[in-house]
């Protein structure tokens, strides 16, 4: 038996280990696993070039678990090492001193591997560490290493027939969760799910109908539990993938999610390399939060679903897998912030996502504007957030009128500028962000011929002075608006019935009973129209809801409003003007008024009360 004290300048190195490892703790076992398939992969290389020899035979990676031995052994079947290389693997950490390695990485939560310390992330787990090995040149004898957590080694030759390596960790009391089953099972499914080499985790049961009608009988059969798909889609060419193909990947990625609407198949190999598959999924016309759908591996060997240094910021609504070699295994977000590559990587998905919607729409409209409902918040979310992709996709955005007919920005110009022009040569962009709630003011609208876009998303806000900013020629007016308003009349709505006294009468009649604070105009509307119409400021408005959006008090802006007294309306001239008494006329204005607040939803608790009561009263004659 030899005996010896690992290379390392320090007198212990496995409390720093543990100390600055211990947030990531879990990820040994990543590091031991994609060890053993290096091994086994470094294996088939030798044997296809003809210089291991013999059989291949058993090439797949075991992971097993003694909970009252307290082991948990990884085994490969791979190129293994003889006692010079386990000298040298094992016993030589490329460590100049402590002090260097705390002051260089006391910041960086995830440091395994800057100094290949993948193996011994094990003590971050075990008390003592074993491994038997046996190369693949026959002649070589098999060797054990063992260590306790201390720099003296133990090295001793043994009895062992098959090629390979067992690497047995003698699990510590703090790491005691490890030899739970279910606990390994969930970090196979995180870590190895995607690595080349078949990985076996015990077994498990399989069920089989045999035989038919009454007959028919339920047979088990025990299987091997291999946890991973060592040939995933993303590593596969698009010619050879169906449809059908790419939504099994998705749900093997994502089991309870609806079917992706499409998807993009990257593959580039210069100037770095990536691979992977991106899905658009169902937004449902919401922001709701989609971090960490998108999963970074390296060589199949999963990294990290924090992906945000990588893939730009609207993007982190898509899901998928991005395979990248060029990002290193132990990947830090300083790392991320400083590598070049990474800047490219983010510019080549951008460039992708813009194209294949371009590709999308050009190639097949209808599918394209069906989807839009589902796609439409990611892709104004991305015009907003990024320069290049607003540049790429302008001439695909849509925009919905209340009709449910889309259009792109240019076909929207010149479907309303001849009818929607201002004096200013501003096209009048006008919307509603809730159909039924305004269906009012759209129906007044669109009966004098104009067209209404439905901007209801929370993104809206953004995206119309987003629109108004690059179109330059557009401007956009909620159609509550008091803009509207102005806009939707014609020379001969402009007369009133009224005569200039009665008009009068009926403007004193609501400044007395709305106070005088309240601004009340009156204009010549359609008798179609409401006879009491509420507007708001648009600036106003724009700006109340971006600062509720942000999170701000709002009590600091009033709740600004203007009313509109419609003078062509029978209600207003014949029936208000007609009343005898003053009482009479005050009761009414006030219910006019409350009309019209209700029509904004701006009426609620004691007023919604009064309200009741008084139209309780109206029906029974009172």
């Amino acid at each position: 038996m030899a005996k010896g004290t690992i290379s390392v300048q320090t007198e212990n190195i496995f409390p720093i280990i543990k100390q600055f490892l211990y947030s990531d703790q879990e990820i040994f076992l990543r590091e031991l696993v994609s060890n053993a398939t290096d091994a086994t992969q470094k294996l088939k290389t030798l044997h296809s070039k003809g210089e291991a020899k013999g059989s291949l035979g058993e090439t797949k990676i075991e992971i097993l678990l003694d909970k009252e031995a307290k082991t948990l052994t990884i085994r490969d079947r791979g190129i293994g090492m003889n006692e010079d290389e386990v000298m040298k693997y094992l016993n030589q950490v490329a460590f100049s001193s402590a002090q260097e390695f705390l002051d260089k990485y006391k910041d960086d939560a995830s440091v395994i591997g800057h100094f290949g310390l993948g193996f011994y992330s094990a003590f971050m787990v075990a008390d003592r560490v074993v491994v038997q090995t046996k190369s693949y040149r026959k002649d070589d004898p098999a060797v054990q290493w063992s260590c306790d957590g201390s720099p003296e080694y133990e090295l001793d030759t043994i009895d062992k027939s098959e090629r390979g390596t067992d690497i047995i960790l003698h699990i510590s009391e703090d790491g005691a969760e490890y030899l739970e089953e279910a606990r390994i099972q969930t970090l196979l499914d995180k870590y190895c799910k995607f690595l080349p080499i078949e990985i076996q985790f015990g077994t498990k049961t399989e069920y089989e109908s045999v035989g038919e009608g009454d007959d028919a009988e339920t047979k088990e059969t025990e299987v091997d539990n291999i946890i991973n798909n060592p040939n995933p889609l993303w590593k596969k060419k698009p010619n050879e993938l169906s449809d059908d193909d790419y939504r099994a990947f998705y749900k093997e990625l994502y089991p309870y999610a609806p079917d992706p609407l499409f998807w993009i198949h990257l593959n580039i190999d210069y100037p770095f390399n990536l691979t992977g598959v991106l899905y658009f999924p169902k937004l449902n016309n919401s922001m709701e939060v989609q971090k960490n759908k998108i999963q970074l591996y390296s060589n199949q060997v999963y990294v990290t679903d924090d992906v945000k240094e990588i893939v730009p910021e609207f993007l982190m609504l898509l899901h998928g897998v991005i395979d990248s070699p060029d990002i290193p295994l132990n990947v830090s977000r300083s790392y991320l912030q400083a590598d070049t590559n990474v800047k490219k990587i983010t510019n080549y998905i951008t460039k992708k996502v813009g194209d294949k919607l371009n590709d999308l729409f050009k190639k097949d409209r209808e599918e394209f504007t069906d989807k839009w409902d589902d796609i439409g918040v990611f892709v104004k979310y991305g015009m907003l957030s990024e320069e290049k992709f607003n540049e790429r996709v302008m001439k695909s955005a849509l925009l919905k009128n209340t009709e449910g007919k889309f259009y792109t920005i240019e076909e929207w110009k010149e479907a309303v500028k001849a009818n929607q022009t201002d004096k200013h040569d501003k096209i009048i962009c006008i919307y509603a962000n809730n159909k039924d709630e305004s269906h009012a003011y759209i129906k007044s609208a669109t009966d004098y011929g104009y067209q209404v876009l439905l901007l209801d998303h929370v993104i809206d806000n953004h995206f119309m002075q987003h629109l108004e900013h690059k179109a330059g020629d557009l401007t956009f007016v909620r159609v509550d608006s008091d803009t509207v308003d102005k806009l939707v009349q014609t020379d001969e709505e402009k007369e009133s019935v009224l005569s200039d006294k009665e008009q009068e009468k009926v403007k004193t009649l609501f400044t007395e009973t709305l106070g005088e604070k309240q601004v009340v105009e009156l204009r010549p509307l359609s008798p179609t129209d409401h006879p009491v119409v509420i507007t708001k400021p648009e600036f106003m408005r724009r700006m109340k809801e971006m600062q509720m959006m942000q999170g701000m008090d709002m009590s600091m802006l009033p709740d600004s409003h203007n009313v509109i007294v419609n003078t062509n309306h029978p209600l207003i001239a014949t029936k208000l003007l007609k009343m005898k008494s003053a009482e009479k006329k005050s009761e009414f204005t006030q219910y006019l008024y409350m009309l019209a607040k209700l029509n904004q939803k701006m009426l609620t608790g004691e007023e919604m009360s009064d309200f009741i009561s008084k139209s309780l009263g109206f029906l029974e004659g009172k």
